[in-house]
């Protein structure tokens, strides 16, 4: 079960939304931690098993996270896991569902903590305690989609 778990209703279809955040190094746009995100290997885009090397910020204190896409259903639902080196540290996860009528849909984010009881104590006096750092950066994140690709959905006439 996941420790953080956000929800917004945004006025674009599910794939729209499922494609912004599916393009991982476009993740800094909306993230207030991660600065950038890029592809590792031969992978391109987000699909099952493409890794990709997280840039992170918080503060003045910088880090590089390794990511690993679980499993990617355009418009229904997207999932990663982050390492610190070989260490697990956390699930990322966006459900999409969409509205009866298409035009709309309703996303979730959530984090699931994989750290250690020892790893849980010393990231969170490097980077500050996750639970609620996450969820306001969940939040942040979601509205900024929302802003996005409402946007991109109903462009100014």
């Amino acid at each position: 079960m996941a420790d953080v778990r956000e929800t917004l209703h945004m006025d674009a279809p599910a794939e729209l939304v499922y494609d912004l955040v599916a393009d991982l190094p476009r993740m800094g746009e909306w993230s207030t931690e991660c600065e950038r995100v890029v592809w590792r290997g031969t992978a391109t885009k987000a699909e099952h098993g493409a890794g990709f090397i997280g840039h992170n910020r918080a503060g003045t204190v910088r880090w590089i996270t390794f990511g690993k896409v679980t499993a990617a259903e355009r418009g229904r639902y997207l999932a990663f896991d982050i390492f610190v080196g070989p260490l697990q540290v956390s699930r990322w996860e966006y459900v999409f569902a969409p509205d009866e009528d298409g035009q709309g849909c309703t996303v979730a984010e959530q984090w699931t903590d994989r750290r250690s009881a020892v790893q849980r104590t010393l990231g969170n006096r490097v980077v500050g305690e996750r639970v609620e750092k996450n969820r306001e950066g969940i939040r942040q994140t979601l509205r900024t989609l929302k802003r996005v690709a409402e946007a991109q959905f109903h462009p100014a006439s």
